[in-house]
């Protein structure tokens, strides 16, 4: 069978810029987005919020000081900043769990009590996460990155480009989410950006990577 995915793994490329005159169909973008919504998280807890960012006086304002998406900001079809839920929202006790808990999964609430005291435990001693507000944004945003890869390995498989983003100064992007987006920044910090479109040129180099051997070990 034709391995259609390793394809779309070598098809996508950084693209650093896009032919702005070429739109993802509304369909497709949503697919898009669907693929960042299926993806696994730790404890199915979904850590994440998907802005899109269509407005081009947005866009500009972004462009002060996103140092990494200057071809890709203003030429980019869809331009989405992902986020991840700080400590008000991820820890143990917190509304959100219980919502996610009780609304979402539906659970039982005996099965929400043992649910919660795994949660609890993992926070607590098996990862320390609760040692700083830090530890645990740091934790939600390492999930974004699973939902950023199906999103763009996803648009890859469907010919749409696309190019994770962290060159962004990330006080000024989370003043500007608070002053211009009305965001709850006490809720949601910036974790990356990747815009999404069809490149303009063709790559110039071949991908490399280093071998399979290289970055493998075995132990039989």
């Amino acid at each position: 069978m034709e391995n259609k995915f390793l394809d779309a793994m070598k098809f996508r490329h950084a693209t650093k810029e896009f032919d702005a005159t070429k739109k993802i169909t509304d369909d497709d973008f949503n697919t898009i987005l669907e693929y960042g919504v299926l993806s696994p998280s730790s404890f199915g807890f979904e850590p994440w919020k998907f802005v899109v960012i269509q407005n081009e006086d947005l866009r500009k304002k972004l462009k002060e000081f996103s140092w990494g998406a200057q071809g890709t900001v203003l030429t980019a079809s869809h331009f989405v900043i992902i986020l991840a839920r700080k400590v008000k929202a991820m820890r143990y006790d917190s509304s959100y769990i219980k919502y996610m808990l009780n609304d979402v999964k539906q659970f039982p609430e005996d099965v929400q009590e043992v649910f919660s005291g795994f949660y609890e435990k993992f926070q607590k001693e098996d990862f320390n996460l609760l040692e700083s507000d830090r530890a645990v944004f740091d934790w939600s945003c390492k999930q974004t990155y699973i939902a950023l890869a199906n999103m763009m390995t996803g648009a890859a498989y469907m010919g749409i480009d696309s190019c994770p983003v962290e060159g962004f100064d990330a006080t000024l992007t989370e003043k500007f989410l608070q002053d211009e987006l009305g965001i709850d920044t006490e809720e949601y910090g910036v974790s990356v950006m990747v815009p999404f479109g069809y490149r303009k040129e063709a790559p110039k180099h071949e991908k490399v990577r280093q071998s399979i051997d290289t970055v493998t070990t075995w132990y039989n």
